[in-house]
């Protein structure tokens, strides 16, 4: 089999420096070729800025990761000196811990092997630490709260994401609310792909980007919740759209989306925040307006009207390109997400409904009691069906009370 490169660009060959470069042209011209960005029948030379006009081009986006490292500072800043004394305001009151006693072996196997061992190896691990299983039990759900994050993180992140979600939904409509695509998402579509860039819609969209940018760089020292996964892909997914749309001149159409899922994630995190207070029936109150938001938001604006006029109306004029079919393809990925996340609301409609007040959040990891359901069953056994326990005072008492006899006084 031959060298992959030809003679001229081998590493020992003086040429390697311009042929590298010649590749990497060559990339990048089949890379930002017209028929993967464009409608057919239009270039790039279109797009140059004739007349005074701006048009939106990829590069601009590169000023989104020094803006999300100063959001990253901002965030420190707000949880610090706003979130943190806001929690204590309302009264937000971390759960006291009981302290862990060092044990190296049951440490050592929390960290390699995992918190929650079956029965079998907690015995195992009890008879080599010299404890009982009911201690070796405690221990592991001591240590597994003590990874768990404190009320008052999770109020800071939570207002840290109301603050920026409200913020940006007002600056969305202050933005959109005198276009006429916001109305009509139809017209997202006239003159396409020749729509000039408005100052104020670009500082808004590279805000966006910027955001979820920092999420991602967050991630790792954000509170994890169930749907970890999901939130990785969501945030992908988002930064994708928006780079891809903006690229591709799709701002209309991606202007809508963003406003539209802000429209609700400003009413959850302010449900979170009242959730880790004692303000219960606002608690409830902002779920319901939440989930009523994000249902007729997510379920039925979003496949009506978002993913309708990308999938119908952006072609009435041309034929598909390949940016018709990528842009659909991540609108199709966030409804699923959309659905999924609905029926995790349902579970805690179903639960608010049958109990009369909001529960936790199905996503968050809830910190354990020192005594499991079954050591207590163990510690306080219970009557069941009038029979009474095999032994002790309790047997004797519930014998005489069965065969009819009270107890002397």
């Amino acid at each position: 089999m031959g060298p992959l490169l030809p003679p001229s660009c081998q590493p020992s060959s003086p040429l390697t420096g311009p042929c590298v470069h010649r590749m990497w042209s060559s990339l990048n011209e089949w890379l930002w070729h017209e028929r993967f960005w464009l409608p057919p029948n239009h270039t790039w030379a279109e797009l140059e800025d004739p007349d005074g006009l701006v048009y939106a081009h990829p590069r601009d986006m590169l000023a989104a990761l020094p803006v999300a490292l100063a959001l990253v500072a901002v965030r420190l800043a707000f949880e610090r000196f706003v979130g943190l004394p806001l929690s204590r305001w309302l009264g937000v009151r971390d759960q006291a811990r009981k302290p862990l006693k060092p044990n190296p072996t049951l440490e050592k196997h929390f960290l390699t092997e995992g918190g929650k061992p079956k029965e079998p190896q907690l015995a195992l691990l009890a008879a080599r630490c010299g404890l009982t299983l009911r201690q070796t039990q405690r221990w592991f759900r001591r240590r597994r709260n003590q990874d768990r994050p404190c009320l008052t993180k999770k109020f800071c992140e939570a207002s840290w994401r109301f603050a920026f979600y409200l913020c940006s939904f007002l600056g969305g409509l202050w933005v959109l609310y005198h276009e006429s695509w916001l109305w009509t998402p139809a017209m997202c579509w006239d003159n396409y792909p020749n729509q000039p860039l408005k100052l104020a819609l670009y500082r808004w969209y590279l805000l966006e980007l910027s955001f979820y940018t920092s999420l991602l760089i967050t991630l790792p020292f954000d509170i994890k919740r169930k749907d970890f996964k999901e939130q990785v892909v969501h945030h992908f997914v988002t930064i994708t759209l928006i780079t891809f749309s903006y690229s591709a001149n799709l701002l209309r159409i991606g202007s809508l989306v963003l406003l539209l899922h802000d429209s609700s994630d400003y009413l959850l995190e302010a449900c979170k925040m009242f959730n880790y207070t004692h303000f219960r029936r606002v608690c409830d109150t902002l779920f319901v307006v939440f989930s009523l938001v994000f249902f007729y938001t997510r379920l039925v604006l979003f496949p009506t009207q978002i993913i309708y006029t990308t999938y119908y109306e952006s072609i009435a004029n041309s034929s598909p390109f390949f940016a018709y079919y990528f842009f659909n393809t991540l609108l199709a990925v966030l409804q699923l997400l959309h659905v999924f996340w609905s029926y995790l609301i349902l579970r805690m409609l179903y639960s608010f409904v049958k109990k009369g007040q909001m529960e936790k959040d199905v996503r968050s990891d809830v910190e354990e009691s020192d005594s499991s359901d079954g050591e207590a069953a163990q510690e306080h056994p219970q009557l069941k069906n009038g029979e009474a326990p095999t032994d002790g005072p309790r047997r004797r008492a519930a014998g005489r009370l069965v065969n009819g006899h009270t107890p002397a006084t």
